[in-house]
């Protein structure tokens, strides 16, 4: 009776648990995979949010150099006006000075002929009196027109003129036969310069009847 030995044999059929165990060696390949994917990501959105942060800086930026050339602008402006204000009151100031000084030059001069008049009358003797009669009445021109020049005008009101107690001064109030409060006679006469009394006009005024 002969009895066999039995021989070892290997099963090579894979088993489905086997089958789903992936190689022990690609399993580190994977991890490094997916750490790089990771870091990838990573560095992805730190360059987005890195984009997104600079350009409101730059905009702010921008702004800012707007804002400090349009203050340049506005301070160069109020310095030009300020300069031009401060010209123009100089220069009216000078012109006040100068009105101020020489206010009576105009009128001064008007009157030299009448100087010149009454000395050559003086420097004349020997005038008879129609002759001095005549060089009175020609300075008495003479010296109207310079007033007249110079805007001063005569306050002479005729008789029966309603008084007026802001160009007239009245002395006395008499008996006249004309209506009450009117001027009767002119003692003096008044003047006026540029409509302003220089002097009233001294009056009589009728009394009430």
């Amino acid at each position: 009776m002969e009895f066999t030995t039995p021989m070892n044999h290997t099963d090579n059929t894979t088993t489905p648990e086997a089958a789903s165990v992936p190689p022990a060696a690609d399993t580190p390949s994977a991890a490094a995979a997916a750490e790089a994917t990771a870091a990838y990501a990573a560095n992805a959105a730190s360059a987005a949010n890195g984009t997104s942060d600079a350009a409101p800086a730059a905009s702010l930026e921008q702004r800012l150099s707007e804002l400090e050339a349009r203050h340049a602008e506005v301070s160069d402006a109020y310095l030009r006006a300020k300069a031009e204000v401060e010209n123009v009151r100089r220069r009216a100031d000078e012109e006040v000075s100068k009105a101020r000084k020489f206010a009576v030059e105009a009128f001064a001069e008007s009157l030299l002929p009448v100087k010149d008049s009454l000395e050559a009358a003086i420097a004349n003797p020997g005038a008879n009196t129609a002759q001095v009669l005549e060089g009175v009445q020609a300075t008495l021109r003479q010296l109207g027109q310079a007033l007249e020049r110079n805007k001063v005008v005569e306050v002479a009101p005729p008789a029966g003129t309603r008084f007026d107690p802001h160009q007239h001064q009245a002395i006395s109030m008499v008996p006249a036969d004309q209506e009450a409060n009117t001027v009767v006679s002119v003692l003096q006469k008044g003047y006026l310069i540029a409509e302003r009394v220089l002097r009233p006009a001294l009056v009589t005024v009728a009394a009430p009847k």
